[in-house]
């Protein structure tokens, strides 16, 4: 939203909400601090990924990331998230085959790419105790998009930024923050200053933090799991994406040599059930990751790019460091962590 990269007639106009918007979060932030609302702990170390700003930045790359760097220092990690449009709020396993309405996309495609087990709910601590009770042995979870929800208590987080930084400085829906930057850290669930990484997944970083890579895949997926070389592809294309920034995709596609004959912007987590084919006949047609599941259903020849983000050695040794200190607290603890 353009109206989020400056300070301008717009953005002022909205300042009233974005003044009742805070209110909120102070005294929501009040509660949790004298303790009428509780987060509530889990028997394994907790490291929640997710932005400080409306829209997506890369937060579920960057699970990904998270999960599959852990996996290959033999730890045993599950995820937990919202999954966001679902049909219903209750706590459910999200499995390789499961159906994205019913899962949310974004687990879905956490499940398939990392092969780890994850759970979802509204409540992401029922979905932590769900997930320990039928995979006791995980050590780590991963909380994907929950910087902001406070009843999971977390060891560690990981906020992820991309190009717009934190736009222009304000809060929603003046802005395009969903809670002021740089943050004061609430405790009493978990937030310490010294374990929270800030990571920047745009070609350009406003202030400090790591840095991760992104590009599209040269080889795009088909629904029966076959690659195909993006240079082989014969036009007319056209890209679709149900995404925060769909102009994003198309833009990375294009930098790839591709050229476009028509796009589809469509909302985030959008409804492929209430897609008119029509517009796609005639097409190639490529779709992000995220979306294949769904469109699949309706348009099995669609192709999927994947998207590899690249986490920088800086970035997973100060990860590996903030956990294993993590851990190693858990660990010389006589009590252990309550879970109620």
């Amino acid at each position: 939203m353009q109206a989020w990269e400056r300070r301008g007639p717009l953005a002022v106009l909205l300042l009233p909400i974005a003044l009742i918007y805070a209110a909120l979060l102070q005294v929501r932030r009040w509660l949790y601090q004298t303790g009428v609302l509780k987060a509530r702990r889990v028997d394994c170390a907790v490291i929640v990924v997710g932005n400080a700003i409306a829209g997506g930045a890369g937060k579920t790359p960057t699970t990904m990331g998270i999960v599959q760097h852990l996996q290959s220092k033999g730890m045993v990690v599950g995820v937990v998230s919202r999954g966001f449009g679902r049909s219903d709020n209750a706590v459910c396993q999200v499995t390789p085959d499961s159906d994205a309405t019913l899962v949310g996309d974004e687990p879905l495609l956490i499940a398939r790419a990392t092969q780890a087990p994850v759970f979802v709910a509204a409540d992401r601590h029922a979905a932590a105790r769900a997930l320990l009770a039928a995979y006791p042995k995980t050590q780590v979870i991963v909380c994907d998009d929950g910087l902001q929800h406070y009843p999971l208590y977390r060891d560690l987080e990981v906020c992820v930024f991309d190009d717009r930084g934190t736009g222009n400085g304000w809060l929603l829906p003046s802005g395009p923050l969903r809670e002021p930057w740089p943050r004061t850290a609430l405790a009493t669930v978990g937030q310490r200053n010294d374990r929270l990484l800030v990571l920047h997944t745009g070609a350009t970083a406003a202030f400090a933090g790591f840095r991760a890579q992104r590009k599209l895949a040269e080889q795009a997926l088909a629904s029966d799991g076959q690659g195909r070389a993006l240079n082989t592809l014969q036009p007319p294309l056209l890209a679709l994406a149900g995404i925060a920034r769909p102009g994003n995709f198309f833009s990375a596609l294009r930098a790839l040599g591709l050229r476009l004959d028509k796009t589809l912007a469509l909302p985030d987590h959008f409804d492929f059930s209430t897609l008119d084919t029509a517009e796609l006949r005639g097409h190639q047609v490529l779709c992000t990751e995220k979306d294949a599941a769904k469109l699949w259903k309706v348009w099995p020849q669609a192709l999927a790019v994947p998207l590899v983000q690249t986490l920088e050695p800086a970035f997973l040794d100060a990860l590996d460091q903030m956990l294993g200190a993590v851990l190693a607290a858990k660990l010389s603890s006589p009590h252990g962590h309550q879970t109620a």
